[in-house]
């Protein structure tokens, strides 16, 4: 059943809320880094769908910038797993987080 539709006027889509939206809530993960193993190729920080992660400032032991959760986005991350799957040095996971 719909609830409400609203069109989205930047891409002409129509977006549909369900009734019982609110019964189901958004997932949350926790992402879990291994600074040493990360090698700087930015494929989380590129797929992450919220934008959750970026580069550090800090240096690991073969000279990489090893990624970090974004100051202010600890609590945006929905436990997609994009990030993990797409590590190819398998220096990042996420745990999801039962609310």
């Amino acid at each position: 059943m719909i609830k409400e539709s609203k069109i989205n006027h930047d891409q002409g889509n129509i977006w549909r809320t369900p009734v019982n939206y609110e019964r189901f809530p958004k997932p949350k993960g926790k992402i879990h880094i291994f600074p040493e193993r990360c090698k700087e190729c930015n494929y989380c920080t590129n797929y992450c769908p919220n934008e959750v992660l970026e580069r550090s400032t800090s240096v690991n032991v073969y000279g990489y910038h090893p990624v970090r959760v974004k100051k202010g986005k600890e609590d945006s991350c929905v436990a997609c797993g994009m990030c993990q799957t797409i590590c190819p040095d398998f220096a990042i996971f996420v745990t999801e987080v039962r609310q």
